[in-house]
């Protein structure tokens, strides 16, 4: 054989290796791009931002991580500001933001999510992903043994005590007792009032705090803000009561997205869809009591799930 065809053979077959070698220790995905993922300052926002998170990290995006971020009026500016990217936002705060309260349709889990899509598109250019199948509605819940004593299973029930100079005093954030859509909805359609003294301002929007001050009964606290998603309150020993008049909306959790951000990389919807539509009422009970009642970490918590349903290796 020609010598000189032999270098070159031997050459092309040593460049081809060192090709195979090179490709072999890169890693599986590339990053996509940079994605700066938030949630609000609470339990469930931080598992369900935890999820966004992890995922988005698995499928090559370069991640930013700003769960735990803020309240819902500090978390919507910064969305609409292009701050933060994509965020997990409840379908029933809609009404609120667009000045669309009394829209019957935010009592029904479809035609929300509907108004909620449509509203926040063409208003902002923000996109609902597909919503979970639970109902994380704002609650009051009163201590067992006042509920037992008092026979409190209704917000009537509540309101009733309460006109009839009941002890009572809530733990709230601020959010919960000015924000028209909750206590004071409550106030109006039951017909009673809690006065300044009888509330508990508790900063922030977490309901493990709330909680935890009704069952520990700090300053005289026997009842507290709730979610009806919250893992804690039977471990607390307290008991959510029903809204007999449904007044409040529906609050289905979904992610939301900067349209920018989702024409950009279109495959996040198909990423995140398949998780958020496994989480119903009872499977985000149970993860939230992993974080409230036994103070798991919130990424922890959503690894294990995302792992245990194929989602995440």
């Amino acid at each position: 054989m020609n010598k000189k065809l032999v270098l070159v053979t031997s050459v092309l077959v040593l460049s081809l290796a060192a090709m195979v070698i090179m490709t072999g220790c890169q890693p599986k995905q590339e990053a996509k791009g940079k994605v700066v993922i938030a949630s609000k300052i609470d339990t469930e926002g931080a598992l369900l931002g935890s999820m966004i998170v992890q995922l988005l990290d698995h499928h090559g995006y370069e991640t930013v991580d700003k769960t735990e971020f803020g309240t819902t009026e500090v978390i919507r500016k910064a969305i609409r500001a292009e701050e933060i990217d994509i965020y997990p936002e409840y379908t029933g705060n809609v009404a609120f933001f667009h000045n669309d309260a009394d829209n019957p349709a935010w009592k029904d889990p479809q035609e929300a999510y509907a108004r909620a899509v449509e509203l926040d598109e063409e208003a902002y250019d923000l996109r609902w992903l597909q919503p979970a199948p639970a109902n994380n509605t704002w609650a009051i819940a009163v201590r067992q043994d006042l509920a037992d004593q008092n026979s409190l299973l209704t917000l009537e029930d509540l309101a009733e005590y309460v006109n009839n100079g009941g002890n009572l005093k809530l733990a709230c954030s601020e959010e919960f007792a000015s924000r028209q859509g909750a206590l004071p909805s409550f106030e109006e359609a039951y017909d009673f009032k809690l006065e300044k003294d009888q509330l508990l301002i508790l900063s922030g929007g977490n309901t493990a705090t709330t909680e935890r001050a009704a069952a520990e009964q700090t300053d005289g606290v026997n009842a507290a803000m709730a979610y009806g998603t919250d893992g804690a309150l039977a471990a607390l020993g307290l008991v959510v009561l029903e809204d007999n008049r449904n007044v409040q909306h529906v609050y289905q959790p979904a992610p939301l997205v900067r349209g920018e951000v989702l024409e950009k990389y279109p495959e996040i919807e198909t990423i995140l869809n398949p998780v958020f539509g496994t989480l119903d009422l009872k499977t985000l009970q149970s993860l939230n009591s992993r974080l409230a009642v036994h103070g798991e970490a919130a990424s922890d918590v959503a690894k294990e799930y995302l792992q245990e349903n194929g989602l995440l290796k």
